[in-house]
């Protein structure tokens, strides 16, 4: 396979574990249920996932606990290509698992359980510096501790290497002075309201919003629209608009993480931000045609179908 740009992610990793319910229990009640599935998830991974399935050559920087869970984490990441290298266990701890209980109707219960993930470090990104000194660009998300964040968002600016934090979930204690070296903010409606502390109810206030953004410092805000597509927004250029590709949804988990994923393969082997979105909306309405999260990821093969076929 021709390896498209050298991608690092420092992130996180999930293992879903979805149990499909007739009806929620009531406390103290023990009932049965239909279904069980279990898959590998935690945008970390899953943006890792799409970047190597269409290519990239990938490495991970993660803690996974000393679990089962932990092994079908790291085989999950070696069957797709990653480089497992800074994939590393933490004694005594869990991995990170999300228990997700759904009714009938589609509603659902969710818990998260960070685990290892809650002890990745800044001294973990040291650890890989060499390898990740020699990357295209680095990719965050904020299901690890804030600190790591920063320090790896200090690290890309030390070292000219680009970097995109993905700032979900977006938490209220997160300070946005220590994400504007960053190379790439990639906030939805609602993460950019949260950091921003602006309302964004339109395309004209998600525009104001990231402009605010733009003004702290941040090179470049991308900002996940859903189903009206990606509006770019850089320096003193007029923002741009992605149009969204219209496909019939079947799922639209980890759509965003298809998205920031593919957006990494595009920009990293071509350095053409909005060529590299167009594919990223294109690869992101693909994933939601099929149901799942990293199982509903395209291969380039697929991918390439897809693109002939609108």
């Amino acid at each position: 396979m021709n390896m498209a740009g050298k991608i690092a992610i420092v992130g996180s990793n999930m293992v879903d574990l979805i149990t499909y319910t007739d009806r929620m229990p009531l406390p103290g009640e023990t009932i049965e249920a239909p279904r069980f599935e279990m898959g590998c998830g935690g945008k970390g991974a899953n943006q890792a996932i799409a970047a190597a399935r269409l290519g990239a050559d990938v490495m991970m920087v993660t803690k996974v606990g000393d679990d089962i869970f932990a092994d079908n984490t790291i085989r999950n990441f070696e069957t797709s290509g990653i480089d497992t290298r800074f994939v590393e266990r933490v004694p005594g701890t869990s991995s990170g698992v999300a228990p997700i209980f759904v009714e009938p109707s589609g509603e659902n219960c969710i818990l998260i359980v960070k685990g290892a993930n809650a002890q990745l470090s800044p001294a973990d990104v040291d650890r890989a510096a060499d390898a990740l000194k020699e990357c295209d660009l680095i990719l965050m998300q904020l299901e690890i501790p804030l600190e790591t964040v920063y320090h790896t968002v200090a690290f890309g600016a030390e070292h000219g290497i680009e970097t995109l934090v993905n700032p979900a979930p977006a938490p209220a204690d997160l300070d946005s002075t220590k994400i504007e070296k960053a190379t790439f903010l990639v906030p939805n409606q609602t993460e950019l309201a949260t950091i921003s502390g602006m309302a964004v109810n339109s395309l004209a206030d998600a525009e104001a919003a990231a402009r605010s953004l733009i003004a702290r410092g941040v090179k470049t805000v991308i900002v996940t629209l859903g189903g009206d597509g990606a509006l770019l927004i850089n320096g003193n250029d007029a923002a741009v608009h992605i149009d969204p590709v219209s496909v019939k949804p079947v799922d639209t988990t980890g759509a965003g993480d298809a998205f920031i994923g593919s957006f990494a393969r595009y920009y990293a082997e071509n350095r053409d931000v909005k060529a590299a979105l167009e594919m990223a909306v294109r690869y992101a309405a693909d994933s939601i045609t099929r149901p799942g999260t990293q199982k509903s990821y395209a291969t380039v093969q697929d991918f390439e179908k897809f693109c002939q076929s609108l």
